[in-house]
């Protein structure tokens, strides 16, 4: 017997030195290898644990959860997101809990997945006719499905689109790059040198990026001379235009190249705003998107940007050059973004899933 207090690890570490010296003992009888294996286990395990129990019931925790995806003006807070304080505040009064902390509740909405503090632009397509709706997005998933087996046969298929209004921007003090314990820290004043408009493909079989066309407009004749250059690449070949119903995307210079290049007979084209296929957007876009064109355009859905992937490597352009880059002019930025556009093609392009 030992006189005095004795603390709770004390206790612990005796019980394990007392079974490691019953492990010397049987290993002492000569006990088989899978009999001291097993001792050797028990050894080592700790002693099982009650733990504390759980401060809230499960019910709670779903009703915590529950208020986090409420708008807060249902509870006359007249803010527009919840914060964990307030959400802590607004389940004591609506006695969900006794008590609870901002910081429990921010672990019980992060165990969720709820971020009530993060929020995204969304835009709802709307559709007018919701049938036809629903084809036009089916003519565009399948054309994207069906690409790599069109590709072998020699129709190319491209997304479409301009991004405009890219800014070279040069900070006006140097960048200072990042260092153990210091994230880079970029200058918050900078200078402006204009902007430039950037039209691309993206092969979607491929995943390469075609014929860059990088210029200070985006005019009908941009937007034409940019589908020239695309098809020089295979002058005699099938071409498919993924684009947007952008009004340069149905513009009467593009029904004529088409009508040109296709060897297809004008007399019907009429006169812009008065007669015949050139007469408005529905009756030029109802030309282009002809399937019995070798030339030919599939427009997206108003409102469904999400629907044209050369939009995703729009999106990577941003993340991997523009956004933390500076230019000192717009023959800067020029350079390079068609230098980014071959590294990509060279090392990242690949077909969007």
């Amino acid at each position: 017997m030992c006189s005095g207090a004795v603390s709770h690890g004390t206790v612990l570490q005796l019980c394990k030195e007392c079974r490691l010296a019953n492990l010397r003992t049987a290993e002492a009888e000569g006990l088989t290898e899978k009999e001291l294996t097993a001792l050797v286990e028990i050894a080592l395990s700790d002693l099982p644990r009650l733990g504390a129990p759980d401060t809230f019931s499960p019910e709670q925790l779903v009703q915590i959860v529950a208020l986090a995806c409420e708008d807060p003006r249902d509870s006359g807070r007249e803010i527009s997101r919840w914060t964990p304080r307030e959400l802590a505040d607004e389940a004591i009064g609506r006695e969900i809990v006794p008590t609870i902390s901002p910081r429990h509740v921010g672990r019980v909405l992060s165990q969720a997945d709820l971020k009530p503090h993060l929020s995204r632009y969304w835009l709802n397509a709307d559709p007018d006719d919701p049938e036809k709706f629903a084809q036009e997005v089916k003519t565009v998933c399948e054309l994207y499905a069906q690409a790599p087996e069109l590709h072998q046969a020699g129709v190319s298929i491209v997304s479409t689109d301009e991004k405009t209004g890219i800014q070279a921007l040069e900070p006006k003090c140097p960048t200072k790059p990042t260092r153990p314990g210091l994230v880079e820290r970029r200058e918050f004043e900078y200078i402006r040198h204009g902007t430039l408009c950037l039209t691309v493909n993206f092969q979607v079989a491929t995943g390469q990026i075609l014929t860059p066309s990088i210029g200070p407009t985006r005019t009908e004749q941009d937007f034409v001379n940019h589908v020239v250059q695309t098809i020089d690449l295979k002058p005699d070949g099938t071409w498919v235009f993924i684009v947007d119903q952008l009004n340069t995307h149905q513009s009467e210079s593009l029904v004529r190249f088409v009508t040109q290049h296709c060897g297809l007979d004008d007399a019907g084209l009429g006169i812009k705003g008065e007669s015949g296929i050139l007469k408005s957007m529905p009756t030029r876009k109802a030309f282009l998107e002809e399937e019995s064109h070798r030339i030919r355009f599939v427009y997206t859905p108003k409102h469904t940007s999400w629907l044209n992937q050369v939009e995703i490597w729009f999106s990577i352009l941003v993340r991997k050059l523009l956004k933390r880059a500076g230019f000192t002019s717009v023959e800067e930025l020029r350079q390079r973004i068609l230098r980014f556009i071959d590294y990509f093609n060279k090392t990242m392009a690949k077909p969007f899933k």
